[in-house]
C-alpha cells in the first residue's frame, strides 16, 4: 500500500545517501520487515508536527516500530552525537522553527501571563 505523501518526506535519492548509517545501528540477527525509508519519514513527521507517537497516521509503520527505531538512531555515541542528528545533518533536514506542540504551549504562556499581570495590575490600583 503506498501512503500519501507529507510535507516531511525527504526523497528516496536523499535517504539512500544515509540509510548505510542509519543500517548501521541495528544488530544483524533477522532480516528487516519494514521499508526503513517509510521509519524514517515517519520519524521526520513526528519531529516536524510534534505529535505524539501513538498519534501517528495510520498509513506508517506501527508507531511501537517507528518509536524503537528512534530510540535507538538518538542514543548518543562516545562523543555525544546520535545517529540521528548525524541523519538528519547529512540529508539537510531542517526541523520546524517551532512545532505545532510549541506554538500551542507559547500561546498558553502568553495568556497565562497576561492574565497575571492583569490580576496583579489591578490589586495595585486600588
Amino acid at each position: 500500500m503506498r501512503r500519501k505523501p507529507y510535507a516531511s518526506d525527504i526523497s528516496r535519492e536523499k535517504f539512500a545517501e544515509i540509510e548505510p548509517l542509519l543500517r548501521s545501528v541495528r544488530r544483524c540477527t533477522k532480516p528487516t520487515t519494514v521499508d526503513l525509508y517509510e521509519v524514517f519519514c515517519a520519524v521526520l513527521y513526528v519531529l516536524r508536527t510534534g505529535c505524539q507517537w501513538r498519534f501517528l497516521p495510520s498509513d506508517w509503520p506501527k508507531w511501537q516500530t517507528v518509536y524503537a527505531y528512534f530510540a535507538k538512531w538518538s542514543e548518543p555515541d562516545q562523543h555525544g552525537v546520535s545517529v540521528l542528528e548525524q541523519a538528519l545533518k547529512k540529508s539537510g533536514w531542517r526541523g520546524p522553527r517551532e512545532t505545532g506542540a510549541q506554538a500551542l504551549q507559547r500561546v498558553l504562556d502568553h495568556r497565562r501571563a497576561e492574565r497575571e499581570e492583569h490580576r496583579h495590575g489591578s490589586v495595585q490600583g486600588l
